[in-house]
């Protein structure tokens, strides 16, 4: 192995290490990009030098074993020991380094590509889709639903369905894009959000709610009251707790275009610019988004979040969601 590999060996443990233990937030796309060019290089470089090196080698042991047999031949000696086809065998082997590397670039190259164009799996971290999506949920997001974006830049380069109102949005967290959250779209681009007392509104109208009742949360070990609530084309489920009023913070607000929102005893009210999106949490009274930290711009989307292909504690909680 060269020092060249070794270190970039080195490298890759040492990222990962840091990752692991906390020392610094990864970026599992930008990893996996650099991961498929290095074993393109390695794979270009096993076709068309190490393994025609590995080759000549194995040619010239051939010849070198048929010109010694020849002269004892005219020696007079038939009979000679040694077979070279274990060594040529061995020869032609490739390295165990080249099996991590070169080896690997097909698997990692079909990943790169179903990560990064068509699905990607995300694990629900928090509450805050309770009731939609719960706790250790593993869910699908669909990457070409909103357009094709290139990996690690994120730039997109060709549209699809545009963003409606109650979808479930994957996308890079404003504060810190190096986070993904998950949220759903309350406000497009122009709307008018209220969120008053507990009461989301539209454009100054109230959107449509019905009570179902109380949902149990396993994990809090409590009941919140349940509601189904209709935005656009979109029915879903809510949590809204009138026991816990949302705390918005000190005014004035420091996210980017805060000055279209504003905040009161009530809740607060913003304009949603272009190109920006206003995303709520389902369980309304325990969920950091827009109301808190500002817009969602479209640069940051990820995906539409559309299916829960594992829950290790509830099998049944597989298939889609709205």
């Amino acid at each position: 192995m060269s020092p060249l590999t070794a270190a970039l060996y080195g490298a890759l443990i040492v990222y990962l290490g840091g990752w692991f233990l906390g020392r610094w937030t990864g970026n599992f796309s930008l990893l996996l990009f650099v991961l498929t060019v290095v074993t393109l290089l390695y794979w270009l470089a096993e076709r068309f030098h190490f393994r025609p090196a590995r080759a000549a080698a194995a040619a010239a042991l051939e010849q070198q074993d048929a010109a010694r047999r020849q002269e004892l031949a005219r020696m007079g000696i038939d009979k000679v020991d040694g077979d070279v086809q274990e060594a040529k065998a061995r020869l032609l082997m490739q390295p165990w380094w080249l099996d991590w590397t070169a080896g690997l670039f097909p698997v990692i190259l079909i990943v790169f590509l179903l990560r990064s164009f068509l699905f990607e799996p995300f694990k629900i971290p928090s509450g805050s889709m309770i009731p939609t999506l719960l706790v250790g949920d593993l869910i699908l997001v669909n990457k070409f639903h909103y357009g094709i974006r290139l990996p690690v830049i994120n730039k997109k380069i060709l549209d699809n369905n545009p963003v409606q109102r109650g979808d479930v949005m994957v996308f890079r967290y404003p504060v810190d894009p190096r986070q993904d959250y998950i949220k759903r779209v309350v406000g497009l681009p122009g709307d008018e959000v209220s969120y008053a007392n507990q009461v989301l509104s539209i454009n100054g109208q109230p959107v449509q709610t019905r009570s179902l009742g109380e949902f149990y949360d396993e994990d809090s070990l409590r009941y919140s009251p349940l509601f189904s609530e209709k935005l656009g084309a979109v029915e879903h489920r809510i949590l809204v707790d009138p026991k816990r009023q949302a705390y918005y913070g000190p005014e004035p607000k420091t996210f980017p275009m805060a000055q279209n929102c504003r905040y009161s005893g009530e809740g607060v009210s913003c304009t949603v610019p272009p190109g920006h999106y206003f995303m709520m949490g389902d369980n309304r009274d325990n969920s950091q988004d827009s109301r808190y930290w500002g817009f969602v711009p479209d640069e940051n989307i990820v995906g539409r979040a559309f299916f829960i292909w594992m829950n290790f504690g509830n099998l049944g909680r597989i298939g889609s969601f709205h």
